[in-house]
């Protein structure tokens, strides 16, 4: 099985890293991708992530999760990226998993068409932009609707990932991986 974290500059390191590390306590094989043409990812307060492999190199593989950070500008950098672009849209039109969180959910896929019709959340300061994109904004911490699994922000990432778990594992392995992390979730996400 294959997932796939995208990274960009200035991304919010606690959303990759947790996301990572949370899917990879499940099992999940994870390529981590960068959308700069280099493998280090500067992210914020100076945090150096080292990329699996360039986005440009991914564009025909098939993953079951796209999952985006957020953070400023590395939402954008994201959405700026053509190669990432037709990712992202062939695995909606294929039906497979996309994740976005923070600024990620309006930056990287409502700016591509790809939350119509859908219920979605972003980081606070992004929902006006969200807003047009999607058929209904919410507030919830995680909610999933379809095959787009939208998040706030940073205190929500842990919710994220492990909801991530259980749409490609199931709860049971969600429960499993969850439980030592002494998750405790709120609105019922997971």
């Amino acid at each position: 099985m294959n997932e796939n974290d995208k990274l960009t500059f200035r991304s919010s390191w606690a959303l990759s890293i947790l996301t990572i590390d949370v899917l990879r306590r499940s099992g999940a094989d994870i390529t981590v991708a960068s959308v700069e043409k280099q493998l280090r990812v500067d992210a914020c307060h100076g945090v150096k992530i080292v990329a699996d492999a360039l986005v440009s190199d991914c564009r025909d593989a098939v993953f079951d999760l796209i999952a985006l950070p957020g953070g400023v500008p590395g939402a954008t950098n994201l959405k700026e990226s053509e190669v990432l672009e037709s990712i992202v849209k062939k695995q909606a039109s294929d039906g497979r998993l996309n994740a976005v969180i923070c600024a990620s959910p309006a930056e990287a896929l409502g700016s591509r068409g790809l939350l119509k019709g859908l219920k979605a959340t972003c980081y606070p300061s992004f929902m006006e932009q969200l807003a047009p994109a999607c058929a209904t904004t919410v507030e919830s911490r995680v909610p999933q609707d379809g095959k787009v699994v939208t998040s706030r922000g940073p205190c929500t990432t842990m919710e994220f990932a492990v909801a991530l778990v259980e749409q490609l594992y199931g709860k049971e392995r969600a429960d499993e991986v969850s439980g030592p992390l002494v998750v405790t979730f709120i609105d019922n996400v997971v």
